[in-house]
């Protein structure tokens, strides 16, 4: 062969040129950096066709590059490739069908080894040849041909003895030229090593310079996994293709900037999530795929391959939107996505959560950050539901670019509407949602998702419920008169939502109760119809206290023992002590003892039910509705009526002479007890008006202990006497009943009165009458009256003190004693004149008059009661006399007087800051 192309060479000068041309063309172009890489390949092949894991060696030494493989020896078939530029040993067999699945095509990849070098061997077990730029020259010299400056090295072959080193059946040597960067090409050579036993399976262990670079295999179900050195892979293999995904533990990775390898490195761009090993028609120099290159095809199977991995991270195989980076990337990126989209490898949710079938990107819905909750919820009505592991914000954007549709809040409500299921499982989901609503938009587009009523019915929109709480409303059915949300399903979300929120009370107060209560009155329901709106108000009664439900809620039929259907608030519990406390034709009577059993006693008196005196807070505009007596009398009485009055219904059903009994029940009620101390309210009132005792009014009783009018009231005798004290006299005269009941005792001589509580009790007398509440013609002039000295006179022989200095002259058994300041008013109440009205008086003696602030002892009795000295004079006597007349005459020593003009009388030494103030009366 060597003799023949010399031969070819020295006939056609431009034949060598040729040649030389071609091969620097392949060394500086396609092959210029693929040293390792084909000769790598020529390893893989060989240890293909002989069915053993190959082994490579790479040894670098005094500027000797030495790489050694395993495998079949070189062939003479081989050697021929070598020598010719476009011929390959392997050119017989159609890509991808060759055995042991080789890779080379061209034998012109040979042509890298003289980007390093000029002088190469290659020696095998079958025999070794030589290529050498030097001899070949030489060669040519001896022919006569003159040095054409490039020659083709590889054209010329040499047989040598050189055999490969043992263990191997092929060895590469290679003598560097000087301007090779040794260090770096073995660097290249180690840095290249692990993705060329990933390319090459054939290959099995890659040996630089005693650095040895393993791949392992280990089958794991579809996928197989392999380990190159301290890098892990998962393999699945496709019709035309290996794809390869990193791994770091048992979390696949994403490749990201890659080329397409055939089943080496090329200059394909590529921007997929795995690395592609393809089985495509390459350009000679395998940089680029040939113009003919059916690279779609390359997509078939992947949707396998993604579904070889767990689901949670299938995509990550899903091309991510993008810019290509190449021709070949935008061809092979859109046909991996219409694959990704057409066959199925999106696992979704079942019902309970379990895993459903795999189906198509273009037919599956993805629900963003969808939970293990939610998902197990609806997953069993929302079908081809991606499951939660593909539900993150980037796995959503994956598969949307897959051709998934977006299923959000809104698509899902509308998805709801019309399913069937119970309560709780909508209570569930209004848990598995609640995260989801971030915002009021979010609270949008739930605005139609449906909500179970206690009633049943199923409506949509939370806005149009009444959410109640859980633990006020638990157990709660049967609501009619509200949308109210069935308490399974109600959960915190319906409020935020708008829903509501109503308690049992609010639900008790409802104006759409009221009326279905007013309907079943008039018979306007049916017998099933009331028994419903019964069981729910009785349900949510149980729930509230006793007093916080609308008075009108007295209105709704229960069973009395006989049977009939009466008004709640015309009912008495069996036990009630009212029933012998109560007129004859009181309009009670006892509620059905099954009635008790079902609801119990609490539900029956929050409804109006009766177990003893009903205590209502109502309007004071509703006040008539409870037939509250003398309500009107009571509130026009008041200069503020509350907007709310809680009040002890009834009273006026109470036998007169059953008080004692009845008041001991109402002072033993707790919810009672507050409104007998409230002399203000209208119980107290009412009962101090109405309530007799012994044959006396409540009202002119006192209570034990009250020295206000001692001896002149009685104390009442009562077991519940300190809680009644609302009920009995007080410290002001209340009405004319107590104003009658005083006067009377101020003129009953067997009485015991002192002093101070004879002035007490006409000073408040006097004061009733001052602020109109006693009227001077309610009360019956007295025919005796009491001193101030607690002599009972006959009411012609007294007089009303309205001036202090006449208390000097008039005898303290004649002289009437209140306020200086009411005087008036209790001398037309008792029918007496005053005592100014009926002395005249005159002052014996002249006197001296002084200024107040003159006078040493006025000034020291001032100091004394830490007052100012007033600007003022006084008229100073010795002694101080003075003469009255009509009806009392005589002349009599006083302390100090004031005369008519107002002129202030004192002895000297006597005057004082009482003094002056009585004289400015």
């Amino acid at each position: 062969m060597r003799r023949a192309t010399l031969g070819a060479w020295l006939s056609s000068p431009t034949r060598l040129r040729e040649d030389a041309a071609a091969e620097s063309d392949l060394v500086r172009g396609g092959y210029r950096d693929r040293l390792f890489t084909e000769l790598i390949q020529n390893a893989s092949d060989a240890a293909a066709q002989a069915g053993t894991p190959g082994r490579v060696r790479v040894r670098l030494a005094e500027r000797t590059l030495a790489i050694a493989n395993t495998g079949v020896p070189v062939t003479a078939a081989g050697v021929q490739s070598m020598l010719a530029l476009r011929a390959s040993s392997k050119t017989d067999l159609p890509h991808g069908d060759r055995p042991g699945g080789e890779v080379g095509r061209f034998g012109v990849g040979f042509t890298s080894v003289l980007s390093v070098a000029d002088d190469v061997e290659v020696r095998s077990t079958s025999g070794s040849v030589a290529f050498s730029a030097e001899r070949t020259r030489a060669a040519l010299a001896a022919d006569g041909v003159e040095d054409p400056g490039e020659i083709a090295v590889l054209r010329l072959a040499w047989p040598i003895a050189a055999p490969p080193p043992d263990g191997f059946e092929t060895e590469i040597v290679l003598r560097l030229r000087d301007d090779v960067d040794t260090d770096a090409l073995l660097a290249a050579i180690t840095r290249d090593a692990p993705d060329l036993l990933l390319e090459l399976p054939s290959v099995a262990s890659i040996d630089v310079a005693g650095d040895v670079v393993r791949r392992d295999e280990r089958e794991r179900g579809a996928v197989t996994e392999i380990a190159v050195g301290d890098q892990r892979w998962w393999q699945v293999r496709a019709p035309h293709a290996r794809w390869l995904i990193p791994v770091r533990g048992e979390t696949p990775r994403s490749v990201g900037d890659d080329v397409l390898r055939a089943p080496t490195a090329s200059d394909e761009a590529l921007s997929l999530p795995a690395r592609i090993v393809a089985d495509v028609a390459m350009a000679p120099d395998r940089r680029r795929v040939a113009a003919d290159a059916d690279v779609p095809r390359l997509a078939a199977g992947y949707a396998d391959v993604v579904s070889a991995l767990p689901p949670e991270h299938r995509a990550r195989l899903v091309p991510a939107p993008g810019f290509p980076r190449s021709e070949v990337d935008a061809v092979l990126r859109e046909a991996l996505v219409r694959e990704l989209a057409e066959r199925p490898w999106v696992p979704t949710v079942a019902e309970d959560g379990v895993a459903g079938g795999d189906v198509p990107g273009s037919r599956a819905r993805v629900f963003g950050g969808l939970t293990d909750e939610l998902a197990a919820i609806v997953g069993g009505v929302v079908g081809d539901l991606a499951v939660p592991a593909l539900s993150g914000s980037r796995e959503t954007a994956l598969l949307l670019a897959a051709g998934a549709a977006r299923l959000d809040l809104a698509g899902l409500a509308e998805l709801l509407e019309g399913v069937g299921r119970p309560p709780a499982w909508w209570g569930r989901l209004y848990d598995a949602l609640a995260p989801f609503v971030v915002d009021s938009v979010a609270a949008e587009e739930l605005a139609t998702l449906p909500v179970p009523l206690s009633d049943g019915r199923r409506v949509t929109g939370p806005r149009t419920v009444v959410s109640g709480d859980a633990d006020d409303l638990a157990g709660v059915t049967g609501v009619t008169w509200a949308r109210l949300a069935h308490p399974d399903a109600d959960r915190p979300l319906l409020a935020r939502l708008g829903a509501r929120r109503a308690s049992a009370v609010d639900l008790l107060d409802d104006p759409a109760l009221r009326a279905l209560i007013d309907d079943a009155a008039d018979d306007l329901l049916d017998a099933d119809e009331t028994a419903a709106v019964t069981e729910a108000v009785m349900a949510l009664a149980a729930r509230v206290p006793v007093g916080a439900a609308p008075v009108w809620l007295g209105g709704l039929l229960l069973p009395d023992s006989d049977g009939d259907e009466v008004p709640a608030d015309q009912l008495l519990v069996p036990s009630t002590p009212l029933a012998g406390l109560l007129i004859e034709d009181a309009p009670f009577r006892i509620v059905a003892d099954d009635a008790v059993a079902r609801w119990g006693e609490h539900a029956l008196r929050v409804v109006g039910v009766g177990d003893g005196f009903a205590v209502p807070t109502v309007d004071p505009a509703d006040a008539d509705e409870l037939g509250l007596d003398e309500f009107e009398v009571w509130s026009a009485a008041r200069d503020v009526v509350p907007e709310q009055v809680t009040v002890v219904r009834d009273l006026d059903l109470v036998d007169p002479d059953r008080w004692r009994e009845a008041l001991t029940v109402l002072a033993a009620d707790p919810a009672v007890a507050p409104l007998l101390a409230d002399r203000d309210g209208y119980t107290a009132w009412w009962l101090r008006g109405n309530v007799v005792l012994a044959g006396r009014p409540i009202a002119v009783l006192r209570a034990p202990g009250d020295p206000t009018f001692a001896g002149l009231l009685d104390a009442v005798e009562h077991p519940a006497a300190s809680a009644l004290t609302g009920l009995l006299a007080g410290a002001r005269v209340e009405s004319p009943v107590l104003a009658r009941r005083l006067v009377a005792a101020l003129g009953e001589r067997d009485r015991a009165v002192a002093p101070d509580v004879v002035a007490r009790a006409h000073g408040a007398l006097a004061r009733a009458v001052a602020d109109g509440t006693v009227e001077v013609p309610d009360i019956e002039p007295p025919e005796q009256v009491r001193g101030i000295s607690g002599a009972v006179v006959a009411a012609e022989d007294a007089l009303v003190l309205d001036a202090g200095w006449y208390a000097h002259v008039v005898d303290p058994d004649r002289l009437v004693v209140g306020d200086l300041a009411t005087a008036e008013a209790l001398a037309d109440l008792l029918d007496l004149p005053t005592a100014s009205s009926r002395i005249d008086a005159s002052v014996l003696g002249a006197g001296e008059r002084v200024r107040l602030g003159d006078d040493a002892a006025a000034v020291t009795a001032f100091a004394a009661a830490g007052a100012v000295v007033p600007d003022a004079t006084v008229t100073l006597h010795d002694r101080l006399r003075v003469r009255v007349g009509s009806a009392v005459t005589g002349e009599y020593d006083v302390p100090w007087w004031v005369d008519p003009d107002g002129t202030l009388h004192c002895v000297r030494g006597a005057i004082s800051p009482t003094v002056v103030a009585g004289a400015r009366r």
